[in-house]
């Protein structure tokens, strides 16, 4: 199971000691090993490393172990491509097949690979009985799959597995794909695409009489309508195509996407590139360092509320930690109180120390932390990155001055209760108080103004820093900007893909 971040802090220590013995305690696991094991995708590896061994079962694992690290084919596309017939999944599969440059495989090219014997076995079976023994075909996909371009650049599977037996059979090789799109049309639709199909039997591209008709008189000339488009065969074919469906899906829990089909080509394309280019959920260890940025009211310490009660992470407001030294008469409390007497920036240096005093408390490395207010440029974040304190997930917050004029200089407190409220948001409830309400300076226009303006003149070099950070619309519903934080706390962080350019287009799309 999955484990959240809430009680990844014990459980990654356990991984890496096991059960300690009460007289050795406390083990500090040093800061530098999680964060070392999260980058190089160690968890990940071994884990891979290990199933293969279990499926493979090599005579001599050290090799084979060598072997496999030596491919660095851990990462590569192993993608399942479902959906009726005319729902386009040939054609999605061969767009994302050219764009990952990964290996497409499908019924068709299985039982046409040459210098196969049990390739030819099933050619004389398919042409007797247009179909494919299940433990034929899945050994014709395991013969396929240990070939040395399918471990080094992965494979996508064209309409494969066909039923839940099929599927299951699949599954007992140790063949398991990362991704799984299903695409989805009404029935109606199907069938009156289905009719319209034509393939070129020089390339094996698919056209279609009404969408997607070439514009070369030669490629027109040479184009033959596949068997078994009828209306009445398409029907019969969509049936059996639901009933298995349905057992098949149970088999690929929670990396299935069902994407629809009755648009435009090139947008499903785009959905599915999306999709296989995500990183699911990892099994590792996993404490979280959040590090949330943004201009003045861009709601940083909302998020940081509510990640911290979902998740158990402990709650770091660099602002309300300054306050508390001073409150308490500390050491740096001390050295900070002329700064705050003055109305002046605090040092850097003194506020790391505050800062990394909170850090180093034992709450903070085990259940992790989410912080907001520094570091404010590219020095605090190299002199917080050099004390070792490292966030994992950065968010930047991104509002527009206007909304942020709205948020804030409509805000005001009741001197008699200290109650806040906001003019739009949060009305005052009589007259009477309203009469009495006053407005902070530091709500002024002016001053906002300021601080944004000081705020996005280091956002550059702060982005540029993290490299890895997440940029997030933060001018909607509070409650949609931390479903996508949390996807992005939850989630590992996407390897570097190459994506699709400004102006690129799927194989054979023009502009």
């Amino acid at each position: 199971m999955t484990r959240g971040p809430s009680d990844s802090g014990h459980q990654g220590a356990d991984a890496l000691y096991g059960d300690m013995d009460a007289t050795t305690a406390p083990h500090r696991i040093p800061p530098e090993m999680p964060q070392y094991g999260e980058a190089n995708h160690i968890f990940e590896l071994m884990q891979n490393l290990l199933e293969q061994l279990l499926i493979q079962q090599p005579k001599d694992p050290i090799p084979f172990m060598i072997k496999h690290l030596q491919r660095d084919s851990d990462y590569v596309p192993k993608i399942i491509i479902l959906g009726p017939p005319a729902s386009g999944k040939t054609t999605i599969a061969m767009w994302l097949g050219k764009h990952l440059n990964s290996n497409l495989l499908s019924v068709e090219s299985l039982i046409a690979k040459e210098y196969s014997s049990l390739a030819a076995d099933a050619r004389t079976h398919y042409q007797k009985f247009q179909t494919l023994p299940d433990v034929l075909l899945v050994r014709l996909l395991q013969e396929r799959l240990r070939e040395e371009d399918c471990i080094r650049r992965g494979w996508i599977l064209d309409g494969i597995p066909e039923t839940r037996e099929q599927a299951l059979l699949i599954q007992t090789l140790g063949v398991s794909p990362r991704h799984v799109i299903v695409l989805s049309a009404p029935d109606t639709v199907l069938i009156e695409r289905n009719l319209g199909k034509r393939i070129d039997p020089q390339t094996g591209e698919i056209y279609h009489t009404t969408f997607d008709w070439p514009p070369e008189s030669e490629i027109q000339d040479r184009l033959i309508a596949p068997a078994g488009i009828s209306e009445g065969e398409t029907a019969r074919r969509l049936l059996e195509y639901h009933r298995n469906m349905v057992r098949i899906l149970p088999s690929y829990p929670k990396i299935v996407k069902v994407i629809t089909a009755d648009q435009p080509c090139v947008d499903v394309f785009y959905q599915a590139l999306t999709y296989v280019q995500t990183v699911h959920r990892s099994n590792a260890p996993f404490t979280p360092r959040v590090l949330l940025c943004g201009p003045v009211g861009s709601g940083k310490s909302l998020q940081a509320a509510l990640l911290a009660q979902k998740y158990g992470l402990v709650n770091v407001c660099c602002g309300q930690l300054l306050k508390e030294a001073v409150a308490d008469k500390s050491k740096y409390g001390e050295m900070i109180r002329p700064f705050f007497e003055k109305e002046t920036a605090v040092p850097s240096y003194i506020i790391m120390k505050v800062l990394g005093q909170r850090l180093d408390q034992q709450d903070c490395v085990e259940r992790g932390w989410v912080l907001h207010g520094f570091p404010r440029d590219r020095d605090q974040a190299c002199l917080m990155d050099s004390m070792g304190y490292k966030p994992n997930r950065v968010f930047f917050l991104n509002v527009p001055f206007d909304s942020i004029i709205e948020r804030l200089t409509l805000r005001r407190t009741d001197p008699v209760t200290g109650e806040r409220c906001h003019l739009v948001y949060k009305p005052p409830p009589t007259m009477e108080i309203q009469a009495r309400l006053l407005q902070s300076p530091k709500d002024s226009e002016e001053q906002i103004r300021l601080r944004m303006e000081l705020f996005y003149r280091n956002s550059a070099e702060l982005q540029e820093f993290y490299r890895q950070a997440i940029t997030l619309n933060g001018d909607q519903d509070p409650y949609t900007v931390f479903e996508y934080i949390e996807s992005g706390v939850i989630n590992p962080l996407p390897k570097k893909v190459p994506g699709l350019r400004a102006k690129e287009y799927p194989p054979g799309e023009q502009s």
